[in-house]
C-alpha cells in the first residue's frame, strides 16, 4: 500500500494529465466535422486532416511531458538545449520555403538564432521575463515561430523577385553598382512583404481577435488587465526578432545570389 501511495504520489502529475486529456479528446468531434465536409465535398483531405490531428497530439504530449521535466530543473543547459533545438527545426522549415536559396537552411537557421537571440537578450537584460524554463522556452517558442515564417518568405521572395528583374540588376552592375545596390529594391520589397502580416497582426490586435497568450491567461482565471500587459510585450518581441530575422537572412542571402566577380549566380535562378 505504501508504495502505492509514493507511486501515485510521484506520477499524480501523469494521472492528472490523463484526466485532462478527456476535454481536447472531445474537441475532436469538430475535426470530425471537418473529415466529413471534404468527404462530401470530394476535397480529398480527409487523410491529412487524420494525420494532422494525430500528429499534433503526439508531438504536443511529448512536449508536455519534456516541459514538465525542464521545468523541474534547476539548469541552464536544458533552456539552452530547447531553444537550440527550436532555431533547428524552425531553420529547417524556413528553409524548405525558401529551397532554391543555396544553403536556405543554414542562412534561415542563423538568421533566426542571430535575431531571436538578440531580442530575448534585450528583455532578459530589461527584466521583462526571468532566465527561467517556465518564461524562456514559450517565450523563445513564440519568437522562434514567427521568425521562421518571417524568414521563410523574406529568403522565397527575395530570390523570386531578382529572378524575375535579373535584366535589371544586371544592368546595374554593369554600371558599377554593388550586389547591395544592384538589388537594393529587390530586398526592401521581400522585406515589406513578409513584414506586413506582423505588423497588420500588431494593429489590429484584440479588435479583431483575442491573441493566443492573451487568451491562454485570461482562461487561466488571469485578469484581462495583466493578460493585456503580456501581450503588449509579446507583439514587441515578435517585432523585434522577425525583423532581426528577415533583414538578416537578406545578408546572408548575397553571397550566394552573386560570384566573386559581383556577377548574378545564374543557377541560382534558372531552377523553377
Amino acid at each position: 500500500m505504501a508504495f502505492w501511495d509514493a507511486f501515485t504520489t510521484d506520477f499524480s502529475w501523469i494521472i492528472d494529465f490523463l484526466k485532462g486529456m478527456v476535454k481536447p479528446v472531445a474537441a475532436t468531434a469538430v475535426v470530425l466535422m471537418a473529415v466529413l465536409l471534404s468527404y462530401l465535398q470530394k476535397l480529398g483531405l480527409e487523410g491529412e486532416m487524420v494525420y494532422s490531428i494525430i500528429r499534433a497530439f503526439l508531438q504536443l504530449s511529448i512536449i508536455g511531458f519534456v516541459l514538465q521535466f525542464i521545468f523541474t530543473q534547476e539548469n541552464i543547459g536544458w533552456i539552452v538545449l530547447a531553444y537550440l533545438f527550436m532555431v533547428s527545426v524552425a531553420g529547417y522549415t524556413a528553409g524548405q520555403r525558401a529551397k532554391h536559396v543555396p544553403r536556405g537552411k543554414y542562412v534561415a537557421g542563423a538568421s533566426i538564432l542571430a535575431g531571436t537571440a538578440v531580442t530575448m537578450f534585450v528583455l532578459v537584460v530589461l527584466n521583462v521575463f526571468p532566465f527561467t524554463p517556465r518564461y524562456i522556452i514559450p517565450v523563445a517558442g513564440m519568437m522562434v515561430g514567427n521568425a521562421m515564417t518571417v524568414t521563410g518568405v523574406t529568403m522565397k521572395r527575395l530570390r523570386d523577385d531578382i529572378r524575375t528583374q535579373m535584366s535589371l540588376v544586371e544592368t546595374a552592375l554593369a554600371l558599377g553598382a554593388t550586389p547591395r545596390q544592384a538589388t537594393l529594391q529587390q530586398v526592401k520589397r521581400a522585406l515589406v512583404i513578409s513584414l506586413s502580416p506582423v505588423l497588420d497582426n500588431a494593429k489590429t490586435v484584440g479588435l479583431i481577435s483575442l491573441p493566443g497568450a492573451m487568451t491562454g491567461l485570461i482562461m487561466g482565471g488571469a485578469s484581462p488587465l495583466e493578460a493585456i500587459q503580456l501581450q503588449i510585450v509579446v507583439m514587441n518581441m515578435l517585432i523585434g526578432a522577425s525583423t532581426v530575422s528577415s533583414i538578416m537572412s537578406t545578408y546572408l542571402c548575397w553571397p550566394s545570389f552573386f560570384t566573386p566577380a559581383f556577377q548574378l549566380e545564374t543557377k541560382v535562378f534558372t531552377s523553377e
